[in-house]
């Protein structure tokens, strides 16, 4: 491809991740439906539960069917079933409604997640697919920081937080017709089509199953920021949602702020040394947390966290991925299922809160970094 050629390529395959990040819109969605619907702790994680249980359902076939129709239409039907799923609960408000809404924005994140980065990897030259992908993460991470500013900005000001809904949807529709528009040439491999049986033999391998399993704990970590958060916040400092969705927008501002960093570092670091140092940052902002007595600080610890946090997904990706190129979509699928953690961790954490008090579902936190740190030092050592 001709420079003029790759660019117009990059940016609508890059902007994908920006409708990738509307999932994102679950952690503000959740506060203020529990609000409206009056839901207890345990019964407001179902809707983070409802996005992110398909990440275990749907990523294995996701993968098999791109193996065969190809990434670029699988993240097109990804981006139009998001703008389906956000346009429900706006057209019609109730809890079941809001609930099969955010299912809906979950299949289509799960097939936008199989296929987005597979086909990112494809038009990205050597050496610069681990920075393409902390970028795209980047890219993410902005339209997941706007999300709790746009909500906020239209509860306060206009008295209706789901008008976020009709305009992310828009933007949904609008990006898959962009993505069809142009002409990407996809990598292909000589071997047999993906199948259940191919996908889930790769689990063999230490490598592939140990590193898998960290995305499970990376995504269980990074949905029970998001979603709960703003209750840690109000909680301890007995401050109203609005100000502790601002905890939120700090966290997805230092997930921002890290990513930008990685898409440059990662272009002249280790990769694999850049994700051990990355690990223990975030577990110190979150030990951190724990002990903190002051709103300044702790608001300041969740940057921490989320900067040391921010660049380890896009990381193991590329490494999963490397392991076995000629795998691609079937690792890619699996990773994707890995990403269930988002619905497995936060009501593991709001047992814990309901049981020892909102303090013990840090410690949840800690033990996914620890997790992770462990994946990332076996990484370096074979």
């Amino acid at each position: 491809m001709n420079q003029k050629t790759s660019v117009k390529i990059f940016i609508p395959v890059i902007f994908s991740f920006f409708v990738m990040g509307f999932v994102d819109l679950v952690g503000v969605a959740t506060g203020y439906v529990k609000q409206d619907f009056s839901l207890s702790d345990k019964m407001a994680q179902l809707i983070p539960f409802m996005v992110f249980i398909w990440f275990a359902l749907m990523s294995i076939p996701t993968g098999i069917f791109q193996d065969r129709k190809g990434k670029k239409i699988t993240v097109i039907i990804g981006m139009i079933l998001t703008g389906v799923g956000l346009i429900i609960p706006f057209v019609y408000y109730t809890l079941p409604t809001a609930l099969l809404g955010f299912a809906l924005l979950g299949i289509g994140n799960t097939i936008l997640q199989v296929s987005a980065n597979p086909l990112l990897i494809d038009i990205s030259p050597e050496g610069s697919k681990a920075a393409n992908l902390s970028l795209s993460q980047l890219i993410k991470a902005i339209a997941s920081m706007l999300g709790p500013i746009v909500t906020a900005g239209l509860a306060l000001y206009l008295n209706n937080w789901k008008l976020v809904f009709p305009i992310f949807a828009a933007i949904s529709i609008l990006s898959a017709w962009w993505l069809s528009t142009v002409k990407i040439e996809e990598s292909k491999t000589e071997k047999a089509p993906a199948t259940f049986k191919s996908s889930f033999a790769l689990l063999k391998n230490p490598y592939i199953l140990i590193t898998i399993l960290s995305i499970f704990f990376m995504v269980g970590f990074d949905v029970a920021m998001n979603t709960n958060i703003a209750t840690y916040l109000t909680a301890k400092f007995s401050i109203s949602l609005e100000s502790a969705s601002m905890g939120i927008v700090i966290y997805f501002a230092s997930l921002m702020t890290g990513r930008f960093a990685g898409a440059i570092l990662l272009r002249k670091m280790n990769i694999k040394v850049f994700m051990v140092v990355s690990t223990l940052l975030a577990l110190a902002g979150l030990v951190g947390i724990i002990f903190s007595e002051d709103l300044l600080l702790t608001r300041i610890l969740i940057f921490v966290t989320g900067f040391g946090f921010s660049n380890v997904f896009p990381i193991m990706f590329a490494l999963i991925v490397e392991q076995k190129p000629a795998y691609a979509n079937e690792l890619s699928g699996l990773i994707i299922l890995a990403v269930s953690g988002g619905a497995i961790i936060p009501p593991v954490i709001g047992l814990m809160s309901d049981l020892f008090g909102f303090v013990a579902s840090i410690y949840v936190l800690i033990f996914c970094i620890l997790y992770i740190t462990y994946a990332s030092y076996y990484v370096i050592k074979h």
